[in-house]
């Protein structure tokens, strides 16, 4: 028996989740996922695979979320015939979620061009289109939970709920030679872990006693205060009647499943306990109505605690799905909470939100989810003073503020614990899905407490390792890689000139007068002709 693994994403970084399989028998992937964050990492949308997508067989999906499955459509359209095998709520929320994707794709290339045309550089096309992800939906086919599954000659799957979200899964795959005999490899991938007692969903779940396990690392390296549905809520109401306060626009950049339905629900509940103020709650986004209406259909596999039809009745909650509906919300005064995609602000109609708030004190922008480097949200999180969207300078006067109390990803003790309860490992655990620091954070917190060091593994994008052997190869050391591994951990070039073009206004606008603002301004031209 021969089984290799290549991670061909979310390697040193949260993205783009994909790791290609190959046995005697054929070539399956788990997850086929989309790169966020800086420009670099994102040009790798537009490039070629590093595999030939008519090679492979089939593909194993964990969840609905872009970063795990926003390249289907393109795999598809390359020249993919096989089976894309997820649950049922994993294909309810990628019907609505991938074609949305191929419209944002469609309008934020239109606007480029635009942009492009204007400054007399060539254009671009969509990494895919709408058009695109609507075919690739014929390929979907639905599993059911803890049922095996037949995924090529010899391998075999089977799917078990991760808590993370609506149809997540954290899957099980056995490999053998194909003829019955001997022991098979067993190999887990984790997906993405929820964290303990999450709203909406139930805890994860899992067998034990592997060769491998693949685990996710997003919040590797932190801990988060313990918490309960009261203080989730508690921690809600602060920052709400903080903005109220501020008597301007609340808006929350939330990703469009699950988040926004989890904040909805809390929000309801504090409206109707007189816990903060009665205000319009603006679900701004068409991805997020939908995916709402898909957790009212799967109502039954959700916490059974929480009346998940109430989101589409209450009475402040008010629903924009066009254009011009959104666009009207810029005119409102006071009070008024915004939830709008997307949940790293790098794309959808908070943007223009933003646009409209960020230079006012009396707005407030409160992140609630992960924020990939490199993003809008990241910049705002650390404490940017100015940024820019869509081109235009923006300066920041609005309160920023952060909670981590509705994070789909379980914190680092969170993971030691569902790590520790899939002994034995034999062979190897290979870290993934997250920043460096959180990797290797969560490295130090396994090594020899679960796993001896010298079995776990923080694999590089595109690094290739055979898993025969009684410890993984590593294979092709000398392969070019599609980016350097330093590229991936880093801010771009895109990043740091962006930075630099709002030091520079900042540091001219800030001059004691003319005089002083053209001594700069020499002093940059001579740099530049250096």
């Amino acid at each position: 028996m021969s089984v290799t693994i290549r991670f061909c994403g979310a390697s040193r970084t949260v993205t783009g989740s994909c790791h290609l399989f190959e046995t005697r028998a054929g070539r399956f992937l788990v997850d086929c996922g989309l790169f966020q964050g800086q420009k670099t990492l994102k040009e790798l949308n537009y490039g070629a695979f590093p595999f030939r997508p008519a090679g492979i067989d089939a593909v194993l999906l964990t969840h609905a979320h872009i970063d795990h499955s926003g390249l289907l459509p393109k795999l598809v359209r390359n020249g993919f015939a096989g089976r894309i095998l997820a649950t049922r709520g994993t294909i309810d929320l990628c019907s609505y979620m991938l074609p949305d994707a191929g419209s944002i794709q469609e309008s934020e290339v239109a606007a480029l061009n635009r942009r492009n045309a204007a400054r007399g550089r060539a254009e671009v096309t969509p990494i895919y289109t709408q058009a695109d992800a609507v075919a690739s939906l014929q390929s979907f086919m639905a599993v059911d939970y803890e049922k095996w599954i037949d995924v090529i000659p010899g391998v075999r799957a089977r799917y078990w709920n991760a808590g993370h979200l609506l149809g997540s899964a954290s899957i099980e795959i056995e490999c053998t030679d194909g003829d019955g005999s001997g022991r098979p490899m067993r190999i887990l991938a984790s997906g993405d872990i929820g964290p303990d007692a999450k709203l909406l969903q139930p805890d994860p779940e899992a067998p034990s006693d592997f060769d491998y396990v693949i685990s996710e690392s997003t919040y590797g390296d932190r801990e988060r205060p313990p918490t309960s549905p009261d203080a989730r809520r508690a921690r809600l109401a602060e920052e709400v009647n903080g903005a109220a306060m501020r008597k301007g626009a609340l808006l929350i950049p939330a990703f469009a499943v699950e988040r926004t339905q989890e904040l909805i629900v809390d929000l309801i509940d504090l409206m109707e306990r007189g816990e903060i103020p009665s205000a319009p709650i603006f679900l701004d986004s068409p991805l997020a109505i939908r995916a709402t209406e898909v957790f009212r259909k799967h109502a039954e596999s959700l916490d059974p605690a929480v009346d998940v039809r109430r989101l589409l009745t209450f009475a402040q909650l008010r629903f924009t799905e066009t254009v011009e509906e959104s666009k009207r919300i810029a005119k409102l005064a006071g009070f008024h909470i915004i939830i709008a995609a997307s949940g790293m602000c790098d794309a959808g109609r908070i943007r223009h939100h933003l646009r409209n708030w960020l230079w006012s004190a009396r707005a407030t922008v409160l992140l609630v989810g992960f924020q990939a480097p490199g993003t809008l949200g990241r910049f705002l999180a650390d404490g940017a003073r100015a940024v820019r969207i869509q081109g235009n300078e923006i300066k920041v006067a609005a309160t920023i503020r952060t909670i981590d109390d509705y994070s789909g990803h379980a914190d680092g003790s969170e993971l030691v614990r569902w790590i520790a309860a899939r002994r034995p490992i034999q062979r190897g655990l290979f870290l993934v899905h997250g920043e460096e620091p959180a990797i290797t954070g969560l490295a130090a917190r396994v090594s020899e407490r679960i796993i001896p060091a010298a079995r776990v593994f923080q694999p590089l994008l595109d690094d290739v390792y055979e898993l025969s052997a009684a410890t993984p190869t590593p294979l092709d050391a000398g392969r070019r890689r599609r980016l350097a591994p330093e590229a991936v951990v880093r801010l771009d070039w895109h990043n740091e000139m962006s930075k630099l073009v709002l030091d520079i206004n900042d540091r001219i606008e800030s001059a004691a007068d003319d005089r002083a603002r053209g001594v700069l301004i020499r002093r940059l031209r001579r740099a530049l002709e250096e």
